[in-house]
């Protein structure tokens, strides 16, 4: 079950945060401490429920994750038009910070998907991030394959990219660090089998330390 929603002052308005901590043994009730904090952004008109984020998060907190999603100022005030990408960028580095001093010590993963993505992969050095999980990752707008944004993900950062096949924003090429998971058949929305976006999540955790 994911975490209650609470609210974040940035400088771009508040944002909104739901935190899910690891359970403990089967029918404890106990909280187990976590392996890494997971901070996942949604797309540019979407939110934090999209399949294959939910699905991301469930994987993630059943591998001994905290996981916080996280809405963007602009989308708790009921808009749908994103904001500026400094915009973003400013508020999600707030979030990112508060959640950091909250669960201290722990490994950053940061990632989303579409939009939430690219918004991880621009600020991860600044966030002090581990790694980034990028799903849906918008390579170029549809039909313009020569406004690449490929470079977004050269961060240096272990990074995991999981595309569909038939996305019209483009599919990632491999790269230095950048591991490609490309799901057949699959569009933009990653919705046919979201469960097969959290568990490729979830090994790429696990091979890197970040998850039990």
């Amino acid at each position: 079950m994911r975490g209650g929603q609470e609210t974040v002052d940035t400088g771009r308005g508040p944002a909104g945060v739901a935190v899910t901590m690891p359970g403990g043994a089967a029918g404890a009730g106990v909280v187990a401490a976590p392996a890494a904090l997971l901070v996942l952004g949604h797309g540019a008109g979407g939110s934090v429920d999209a399949p294959d984020l939910v699905a991301v998060h469930d994987a993630a907190v059943g591998a001994g994750l905290a996981v916080a999603m996280v809405t963007q100022p602009y989308r708790v005030a009921g808009r749908r038009a994103p904001a500026p990408a400094g915009h973003l960028d400013e508020a999600w580095l707030t979030v990112v910070d508060v959640l950091v001093q909250r669960l201290p010590g722990l490994p950053l993963i940061v990632g989303g998907r579409s939009s939430g993505a690219r918004v991880a992969c621009r600020t991860a050095a600044a966030a002090g991030a581990a790694g980034i999980v990028a799903l849906a990752f918008p390579l170029h707008p549809p039909g313009k394959p020569e406004r690449s944004r490929a470079e977004e993900l050269s961060t240096g950062l272990p990074t995991l990219v999981v595309n569909g096949s038939a996305d019209p924003f483009g599919v990632p090429g491999a790269a230095p660090g950048v591991e490609i998971v490309v799901l057949e058949g699959e569009r933009h929305d990653l919705r046919k089998a979201p469960d097969t976006v959290g568990r490729a999540v979830a090994v790429w955790l696990r091979a890197r330390g970040w998850a039990r």
